[in-house]
């Protein structure tokens, strides 16, 4: 079997980690239990479903090693056997994972209990035990249980976890920091490293979340417990001038330091452009603070678009325009289900696509692979349904689409050392043209006042960069419920339902 090495290829770029969705950790995780998919559904070529899991170095169509799991849907309970999660729980040892602690949860009422500091809610502390353990036993680096600000602004969501004003959730999420703190098992006895999340929905809520929380980082206040890096949410993963003001802070904190403080991790972070915005900064935080320091970003949007039907077909990077994934609603129509043309073929043929990028997985299927039931043919649950895809057409697209997020991510990357640029990294007029330019001159600065001039100097650039604009001062909900406003598609065609 020939893989395409997607770890091989990562140079020096920030990290991006897909958000593996529990729908399609289950395909991986029961099929080594029982015939989950019966092999006969398989297409011609996939012999075995670890092609499918990219945290398998060895029978992955494209390993990949890097990813992230949320508590918020999984099984936290590690003393049952739970083959649905064996994807994760039982991944190869050379395998990254991210764990997200499950905020989005709380913010929602998924878990249900008193989140305010000292409440005493038993379902909440249930809930806080459980996690931590999940965390220290199934991630390299997890975050810490953070209370989003976002849910301050959301009636709904702060009836559902008693959190009202901004002091609240601050509060809670220092009470929650000092029980991690105090009961994780600790690196050195096997267990995660943990990330400080840093909220706040303007410019001033930020600075008071970080004035709060920073000292959880700080190996001198806290030598054997303290937190190993820095994950970035609200406005702090989607305003460039508040991350670049954070990082001065950070460092000059002495936060940022080697073997202490090497990870950094944007929540949701989706836009193409970002993937090189964000190596741009790794490159420079390594050049001049940290050689060891990593940015890594996720969102769970291949899974989520395959969910609503739209597949990724094409990838583009034209010189100082506009780099974007596109994608556009799938063939879905059971006059496929007898269709044996190439899937490449049959989906630009019929005029779904206006062309077709192949993925590992793509380059295997027919139309019928896909569109696999016949007018009259009954689904699952003894019915006939309008759509022609079954639960593993859905598995099988999402994975195709986790390989095309991916190598656009590197293929960015790639043109961009190559000399090439979005055209949000371009600037008319002033001392420097790119953003590449300035980032260099700010970690260059002698001092940290002068960082910070440079950086205040450029404001009505950064609010020209995609994803900060109308952000700067305002409320912005934590990005990971901002799929649709952070994820930069082109579509065509109609929404598939």
């Amino acid at each position: 079997m020939s893989q395409d090495n997607l770890t091989a290829k990562q140079s020096d770029y920030a990290v991006f980690l897909p958000a593996i969705s529990g729908f399609y950790a289950t395909f991986i995780g029961k099929q080594r239990n029982e015939q989950y998919v019966d092999p006969k559904r398989f297409p011609q070529g996939l012999s075995d479903m670890e092609q499918l899991n990219w945290l398998d170095p060895t029978k992955a169509l494209f390993p990949y090693r890097w990813s992230l799991y949320s508590g918020g849907h999984a099984n936290l309970d590690l003393a049952k056997q739970d083959w649905s999660e064996d994807m994760v729980r039982n991944r190869d040892p050379g395998s990254f994972i991210l764990g997200d602690s499950g905020g989005f949860q709380i913010a929602k009422g998924l878990w249900e209990g008193d989140w305010k500091a000292n409440s005493g809610c038993p379902k909440a502390q249930k809930k806080r035990e459980l996690v931590l353990n999940w965390l220290d036993n199934i991630a390299d680096y997890g975050m810490i249980l953070d209370i989003p600000t976002w849910v301050i602004h959301d009636k709904k969501a702060s009836k559902a976890c008693q959190i009202t004003t901004l002091q609240e959730a601050v509060d809670a999420t220092k009470f929650n920091n000092e029980y991690f703190m105090k009961h994780r098992r600790g690196v050195k006895n096997g267990g995660a490293r943990f990330l400080n999340v840093l909220q706040g929905d303007n410019h001033t809520s930020a600075e008071q979340w970080y004035q709060t929380m920073k000292d959880y980082c700080d190996p001198a206040k806290y030598p054997d417990t303290h937190f190993d890096g820095w994950s970035m949410g609200g406005q702090n993963m989607c305003d460039v001038h508040l991350v670049l003001k954070r990082l001065v802070a950070l460092r000059y904190d002495n936060l940022l330091q080697e073997g202490k403080h090497d990870w950094m991790h944007f929540l949701g972070t989706s836009k193409l452009e970002w993937a090189v915005l964000l190596t741009v900064i790794q490159r420079a935080v390594r050049k001049y603070v940290n050689p060891a320091f990593t940015i890594s970003f996720d969102c769970a949007s291949p899974f989520l678009a395959t969910a609503n039907g739209q597949v990724y077909f094409e990838n583009v990077f034209p010189n100082n325009e506009k780099w974007s994934y596109r994608m556009a609603p799938s063939a879905d129509d059971k006059k496929y289900a007898i269709d044996t043309r190439p899937w490449s073929q049959g989906v630009v043929a019929d005029g779904i696509y206006p062309v077709w990028q192949d993925s590992p997985i793509s380059d295997m299927l027919t139309m019928k692979d896909i569109c696999i039931y016949k007018p009259g043919d009954l689904n699952k649950i003894g019915k006939e349904g309008k759509t022609s895809w079954d639960s593993f057409s859905y598995a099988l697209l999402m994975s195709h689409n986790v390989w095309m997020h991916l190598t656009a991510v590197q293929e960015a990357n790639r043109r961009f050392d190559a000399g090439e640029h979005p055209a949000m990294m371009r600037r008319d007029g002033g001392d420097y043209a790119y953003f590449e330019d300035i980032v260099e001159a700010i970690f260059a600065a002698p001092d940290r006042q002068t960082a910070e001039d440079i950086i205040e100097s450029y404001d009505s650039y950064w609010m020209q960069i995609v994803g900060t604009r109308g952000f700067k001062g305002k409320k912005t909900k934590n990005a990971r419920t901002q799929f649709g406003a952070l994820f930069t598609f082109e579509e065509i065609g109609r929404a598939h339902v």
